[in-house]
């Protein structure tokens, strides 16, 4: 690990002033993926300063009946909050399906969205990366590469996005709030994370300095009936090779309203808009779950190793669909 300095502020408007004069400068709170980063000389910061205790580390009951989560709010607690698993239990789902308890302890909600992918070409200093080294190439699309993506990828780079929790909230139709240099703002969770084009290097749409602050819910009638499923191969502490957020609001028999958003499969939480529009308005029944889903993932660009994950995210989408129908019979 190559030498840092590290600081605290007395607050946010002083932990952003002075990240955002420091080109090389970065936040940390839980550390429990950039401390990783930086053993492996991924990633260099020549300052860190400590933000764990600036942002609220509560959850909170907004006026429309919506929740508002701190970024410091560790995932433990997020995933055990008990308006959480009452009103939205996909996102108490993803987060336990995610890393381990230990972990979760100490990960938070804010680092936990701007976690990095774990491709191992990017977490090796030795091969080629573009993501981590701007023109030097994608050593995935000869190499290994069944646990990458086939939605949104580029020439550039075939990395997917990590983090359950953020595939949870895509389907929440959650907004990040953000403050930085320019001041304040809110960005829907489904627009933070970028695909990769030609700069692959940027995972989000952050500005140098911007600091995530809190991440909002908004009230809904549908996301109590709720599930995130995640196929991986052990059964703990494993990366999801496709997963799915789903909620799903049936009235007589007919879909009112759906929301499905996908894991393991891009860049950032893949949200399936075409197999929304397809359902809303539809019979709840197994045959138009399957051509839904079939409707969405006829977008997908596989590679040699990663092809069984078109089959493998019909069989979740399917899945998940008759499970939550089930439930309103």
């Amino acid at each position: 690990m190559r030498p840092f300095r590290f600081e605290s502020a007395a607050d946010v408007e002083g932990a952003v002033a002075t990240v955002a004069e420091h080109p090389a400068g970065a936040y940390l709170a839980g550390g429990t993926n950039l401390v990783d980063l930086m053993k492996l000389e991924v990633t260099e910061p020549d300052l860190l300063v400590d933000v764990r205790k600036l942002t609220s580390d509560r959850v909170e009951e907004l006026p429309d009946g919506g929740l508002r989560i701190g970024a410091a709010v560790t995932n433990s607690a997020l995933a055990g909050h008990p308006l959480v698993r009452e009103r939205y239990p996909v996102l108490s789902q993803a987060l336990l399906a995610g890393a381990s308890g230990q972990l979760r302890n100490l990960a938070t909600t804010g680092g936990n969205l701007l976690q990095r992918t774990r491709c191992v070409y990017f977490q090796d200093v030795t091969t080629p990366c573009n993501k981590r080294e701007p023109g030097s190439g994608c050593a995935a699309l000869e190499g290994f590469h069944r646990e990458h993506a086939i939605f949104g990828a580029s020439r550039s780079c075939i990395a997917t996005h990590p983090s359950d929790m953020a595939v949870a909230l895509a389907a929440l139709d959650a907004v990040v709030h953000v403050r930085g240099p320019a001041g304040q703002r809110r960005i829907p969770l489904a627009e933070l994370h970028r695909l990769p084009g030609d700069v692959p290097q940027d995972d989000t749409v952050l500005e140098h300095g911007e600091l995530i602050t809190a991440v909002d819910l908004p009230p809904s009638d549908w996301a109590v009936r709720s599930r995130y499923r995640k196929a991986r191969d052990r059964a703990s502490f494993a990366f999801a090779l496709v997963s799915v957020a789903a909620a799903l609001d049936v009235q007589d028999g007919v879909v009112r309203d759906v929301r499905l958003a996908l894991g393991g499969v891009a860049h950032k939480p893949w949200r399936a808009s075409l197999a929304e529009d397809r359902l809303r308005g539809a019979a709840a029944d197994a045959e138009n779950f399957r051509a839904a889903a079939d409707a969405e993932l006829a977008e997908a660009r596989t590679l040699p190793e990663n092809e069984f994950k078109v089959p493998l995210a019909r069989n979740m989408i399917l899945g998940a669909l008759l499970e939550l129908a089930g439930d309103q019979r």
